[in-house]
């Protein structure tokens, strides 16, 4: 009986988190209000650019987002004025050390972000879009299909990068080509669900 409940639990926890995104897949749970580090609510749907829109799953504490932070926060304040809408989320459970919303609010200040960064309150967004690492990167297009997921760029060293992924997908993007490199493996910390 323990090993019929067993699997059963283990049956419903898997289901509580979506398969991953599928290339041309929607924006999961887009209109899913979520409190932005200014203290007001915002969901995807509402950063959504004419040209696409970036959903960054971050937080404050892992060293891989920390090594990425400063590429993530340029791309996305170079690419806003050029019709890409982008959000960062952190689905992290505010218990772990330095993910709470007061270091959210310091991380957006330090680091310039001219676009929002919220709160994935529950996870439940990181959930909805199969999200498991911290940088995780998803680009949709201007009709809100996935068109790239994965990393920033192969290399957390800055000074090492040989392929700029999510730049080039955006470039290529802007300029209706097609994206060379689709997919990636995130690379960083997993994500420290709430419980």
């Amino acid at each position: 009986m323990k090993t019929a409940v067993a699997v059963l639990l283990s049956a419903l926890t898997v289901t509580a988190f979506a398969a991953d995104l599928k290339l041309g897949d929607g924006i999961p749970l887009a209109g899913t209000k979520m409190k932005n580090v200014d203290g007001k609510s915002i969901a995807i749907a509402d950063v959504a650019g004419k040209k696409g829109t970036l959903v960054i799953f971050t937080c404050n504490h892992c060293p891989f987002v920390k090594a990425w932070e400063e590429r993530m926060a340029a791309l996305g304040n170079t690419y806003h004025s050029q019709g890409i809408g982008t959000i960062m989320l952190n689905p992290n459970d505010p218990a772990v050390a330095g993910d709470t919303f007061e270091g959210m609010q310091e991380r957006a200040k330090a680091r310039g972000f001219n676009f929002p960064y919220v709160v994935d309150a529950g996870s439940t967004v990181a959930k909805a879009f199969g999200a498991t690492r911290t940088p995780e990167i998803f680009l949709f297009d201007n009709a809100g299909k996935l068109v790239y997921h994965g990393a920033v760029d192969d290399n957390k060293d800055a000074g090492n990068v040989k392929q700029s992924y999510l730049k080039d997908a955006i470039e290529a993007l802007l300029a209706g080509k097609e994206i060379a490199t689709k997919t990636t493996k995130a690379i960083g910390c997993s994500i420290k669900f709430y419980k």
